[in-house]
């Protein structure tokens, strides 16, 4: 061990009667303070990215296929034929497709009505995110007999029309000509998406399909979850490419246009990244703040350790190794402060995560509570960032350190 190591570990920050003085409480408190600001702004950003991103990927899917008419005597109807099934089932990116339809629809009481799309409750991803988002009632199980006429509405549906789970309601279906069901409300769902809640009803695939006098095989679209949602766009333009080339060697009889929820969900993936450049701004002002009080906490123990100085330049002390002493002092400080910050802020996160005490306005911000994700890469690039830019800052006060000599000291006692 260097004695520049031996003599900051053995040096009290103390400025008397054991107890630390103001400066060192500062500026570990601004350490502290700085690494919990950035740690919260971090995680509750990839909170807000990974919630907003699952509600819009819920009601869209990762990619969607549409069947593209060709002429004015051509339907929209996508078929899941065996061709496509096999081109789909080829691609090692697609982990799950399933057959979607949906069909206009009006939910009417004895004293209002609404108009809505009564969409299938088809493949896991869809059945996933609605049970995860249910406040009332439960999803139906369409593969039990007498289920077909159960739906799930949202929130505001219900609060439009004043009905809850269990309550039956008569539904006017428009496809060719008009047709009533009177279907029972298994489940009602909150998402906070009102874009989408206020649209969107969610019913038995093959009722859809009765209705409008469609094929098993036939439906409105095809839902595609991905392995790796980053990659998105790249396994869409694949998706594109594949199908394109079928069409042209005569595989496929079919126009197809591949969608995302990146391009279906474009204006909330551009709030998102509005949020970075916040985030952004947060780290650099955080950073400021905490090597300022670092540095002038530093030069006050300077100021306060002058006679300490100039007794070890006496001694035959280098200016480098005195520099040494008080940048391993300050890191000492650092590291206090860096260690109460994560302790203190990552428990608030965690309970934050786990009970979600923190609320939000869901009108304003899509979510009734503050998301939080602890990305632990995340965490230790942060701290490691943290350390190093304050030991950059520190060479300034260290100079300081070095230039004091044994007869200022002299002088100044």
């Amino acid at each position: 061990m260097s004695y520049s190591l031996f003599l900051a570990k053995r040096l009290s920050l103390a400025s008397g009667k054991r107890r630390s003085s103001p400066a060192v409480r500062v500026a570990v408190a601004a350490v502290a303070l700085s690494v919990a600001v950035m740690l919260a702004a971090i995680a509750i950003v990839l909170g807000f990215k990974r919630e907003i991103r699952d509600k819009v990927i819920g009601f869209n899917s990762h990619i969607t296929l549409y069947a593209i008419p060709v002429d004015a005597y051509d339907s929209n109807l996508i078929t899941l034929t065996p061709t496509l099934k096999s081109i789909l089932d080829s691609k090692e990116y697609i982990t799950d497709y399933s057959l979607q339809a949906s069909i206009p629809a009006i939910l009417k009481t004895s004293d209002n009505f609404k108009g809505v799309y009564l969409k299938s409750l088809q493949g896991n991803a869809i059945k996933k995110f609605l049970t995860s988002n249910i406040e009332e009632g439960k999803l139906p199980d369409y593969s039990k007999p007498g289920a077909e006429m159960k739906i799930a509405i949202s929130r505001r549906a219900a609060d439009q029309l004043h009905l809850k789970a269990g309550d039956k309601i008569d539904t006017y279906f428009m496809s060719g000509s008009i047709r009533v069901r009177r279907l029972e409300i298994a489940a009602i769902y909150n998402s906070h998406f009102d874009n989408y809640d206020n649209v969107f009803i969610y019913g038995d695939l093959s009722l859809i399909q009765n209705l409008g006098e469609i094929s098993p095989t036939q439906g409105t679209s095809v839902s595609i979850s991905t392995a790796d949602f980053n990659k998105i766009d790249e396994t869409s333009a694949d998706l594109s490419q594949t199908l394109t080339e079928a069409l042209a060697s005569g595989m496929v009889y079919k126009y197809y246009r591949v969608d995302n929820a990146l391009n279906q969900g474009a204006g909330y993936f551009r709030w998102l990244s509005l949020l970075d450049t916040n985030v952004i701004v947060v780290l650099v002002l955080m950073t400021i703040v905490a090597c300022a009080t670092l540095i002038s906490g530093m030069l006050i123990i300077i100021l306060d350790k002058k006679s300490f100085i100039g007794l070890i330049r006496a001694m035959g002390a280098t200016v480098k190794n005195v520099r040494k002493v008080f940048i391993y002092m300050a890191i000492r400080v650092a590291s206090i402060g860096l260690i109460i910050g994560n302790v203190l802020m990552l428990s608030l996160l965690w309970a934050q995560d786990k009970w979600h005490f923190l609320p939000l306005d869901p009108e304003a911000y899509y979510i009734d509570f503050v998301p939080v994700e602890i990305n632990c890469p995340a965490v230790i690039i942060l701290n490691i960032a943290t350390i190093i830019i304050i030991y950059l800052c520190l060479i300034l006060p260290s100079w300081f350190a070095a230039k004091i000599s044994p007869s200022e000291t002299m002088r100044y006692e």
